[in-house]
């Protein structure tokens, strides 16, 4: 019987591979779990050695692109002295995102229908190999979930499981799989359940509904963490992008107390808090790629970043009510800013990063189980 990919991967209808990938282990890899499915007979475009990026525009399809990277993968966090950062490391292992989520900072980044993914994992594990293994005094708290979903890929590519069974040997790294869908086979990688940090984005059911597509379902990722805790991981979770809508409170509300019918606050290592914020030219992509969105039309003020922020009291009064029904919960050191000011930490929470040695301190104590 003809297998049909998971929801967020149907619209790839065409693949575009390197020369020199054409017989890597990824492109082998994808090649064998198209076979079978609906999409086996999309086609395969070879891309010659020296060009740099495909031109694909094919209706509402998407392309998979199969690259020789030749840049850097392991990068620092993508943040800014004005706010506090959790200062985590990035490893960059392709650009792009099959799920369409109106608030996506990748839209402006990425304005295509190209998922790139690196191919050349070798290259990867030699740069990680030299960096990690220099030092193993040095710690490492890196993940994979900045320029493109951590796991939405993993059904065609197993980059997290690849990843993850390298990163076996190096004591000092600790990886966390951001993401908004479900597909926990990467598990069947580690013996070590104190070095993967399985982590799912999560907003209110009404963002949830109507301003994420061909995502995994609020429960179905809290029943994902469930799984983790269950089998000995911590678990990260997100709440960034919060977004203020009418109704706001009771929507937060119900996923905060959510939350708890499926984890314990001992089973989540942190969880970070985001208000919406984007560049100027986001807010024009987002209102011609959802014409519905309204959020995008409230209150806003440049940041010292240079992206609009939602006013600091109305950002201010949805932190101060998250924060205070998570603590009734029992959550307390876990939670965090993501860049905010000082002034936010300490009107909200009462102490600032400074005052327990830096934030990228704390998290790493935390993601290191300490």
């Amino acid at each position: 019987m003809t297998k049909r990919l998971p929801r967020h991967l149907r619209k790839i209808g065409h693949v575009f591979v390197d020369e020199t990938m054409q017989d890597s282990p990824m492109a082998n890899r994808v090649r064998e779990k198209l076979s079978g499915t609906t999409q086996a007979d999309i086609p395969w475009t070879v891309v010659p050695s020296e060009q740099d990026r495909v031109e694909f525009d094919e209706g509402d399809t998407q392309a998979l692109y199969l690259k020789e990277y030749k840049g850097k993968f392991l990068r620092f966090c993508p943040g800014t002295r004005a706010y506090h950062c959790c200062g985590y490391r990035i490893i960059h292992i392709g650009e792009n995102c099959p799920m369409a989520c109106s608030y996506c900072i990748l839209q402006a980044y990425f304005q295509d229908r190209v998922l790139k993914i690196w191919a050349n994992q070798n290259d990867l594990f030699t740069e990680l190999g030299n960096s990690f293994g220099a030092d193993r005094k040095t710690r490492y708290r890196v993940g994979t979930g900045e320029f493109t979903d951590s796991l939405a890929l993993e059904h065609l590519t197993g980059y997290s499981h690849n990843l993850i069974e390298f990163l076996e040997q190096y004591d000092n790294v600790v990886l966390e799989l951001k993401s908004k869908v479900v597909d926990l086979t990467w598990m069947d990688a580690t013996s070590r359940t104190d070095r993967i940090l399985p982590a799912w984005s999560l907003n209110a059911p009404f963002i949830n509904e109507h301003e994420e597509f061909d995502v995994s379902s609020l429960k179905e990722r809290l029943e994902a963490a469930r799984t983790c805790a269950e089998a000995g991981f911590k678990v990260c979770l997100h709440f960034d992008p919060v977004i203020h809508y009418p109704g706001w409170k009771e929507g937060y509300g119900a996923i905060i107390d959510m939350i708890f019918d499926y984890v314990k606050p001992e089973n989540i290592a942190y969880m970070s808090i985001g208000s919406f914020r984007c560049m100027p030219q986001l807010n024009p992509i987002i209102a011609d790629n959802f014409p519905d969105t309204t959020y995008i039309y409230n209150e806003f003020v440049p940041g010292l970043d240079g992206k609009a922020r939602l006013l600091r009291p109305l950002r201010v009064e949805q932190f101060t009510f998250m924060v205070d029904r998570l603590r009734k919960h029992g959550m307390d050191k876990q939670l965090y800013f993501c860049m905010e000011s000082t002034e936010v930490w300490n009107e909200v929470f009462g102490y600032a990063p400074m005052d327990f040695g830096g934030l990228g301190k704390r998290l790493m104590a935390q993601a290191f189980g300490e």
